[in-house]
């Protein structure tokens, strides 16, 4: 991996842990030579994200909507800060530079970001990991009711797989280094009985 998109909140969150695990991924990202593209702002999960890259000597990539550049105030400090114009061009130019994508805690647009790339990984509209950093246990719940939807029968455990979860940064930089795609046709062969 040479650039890891991250997904999270522009708010701190109530525990500590939520912006330990950001300083400590941003720490890693550095030290392994993996750039950071993110959401471009400088405040939050966000910011402490970006600062620790940007403070390891590492590359920090920022995309941001223009309507959001001022309350998430835009981060310009960057390597680079793309404004653009709508969430859905921003999304399309973070998976474009990506090489992998990671879940810190967040609110709904991190939510709404990890399911779509989640999704498209079941469709095989990309064969990039997906990964989960459960920082202070923050995931949970969604965790556990992910396995409620499985255990239901709307989600195939092979799809619920495609995430990788762990718990610390280099456990899971480890584990989606490691990751192999399956069958492009991955939702497609889970249809067919």
């Amino acid at each position: 991996m040479k650039r890891l998109c991250v997904y999270c909140g522009s708010r701190d969150g109530q525990q500590p842990a939520y912006l330990e695990a950001a300083r400590a991924l941003g720490r890693l990202l550095a030290e392994r030579g993996i750039g950071l593209v993110y959401g471009g702002a400088s405040i939050g999960v966000m910011g402490t994200l970006a600062n620790a890259v940007l403070d390891g000597g590492g590359e920090a990539i920022g995309v941001i909507p223009r309507a959001l550049d001022d309350r998430e105030v835009g981060h310009r400090g960057l390597t680079e800060l793309h404004v653009v114009e709508t969430m859905h061009e921003r999304k399309n130019i973070m998976s474009v530079l990506s090489d992998g994508f990671v879940a810190l805690p967040g609110g709904l647009g991190t939510f709404e970001e990890l399911f779509e790339v989640w999704t498209w990984a079941q469709l095989g509209v990309h064969r990039k990991p997906v990964g989960l950093l459960n920082a202070g246990g923050f995931y949970d719940p969604l965790l556990a009711f992910l396995d409620h939807a499985t255990a239901e029968g709307f989600v195939e455990r092979e799809h619920r797989d495609l995430v990788t979860v762990a718990g610390d940064p280099a456990s899971l930089l480890d584990a989606m280094h490691a990751y192999k795609p399956s069958d492009d046709r991955i939702w497609l062969k889970a249809r067919q009985v």
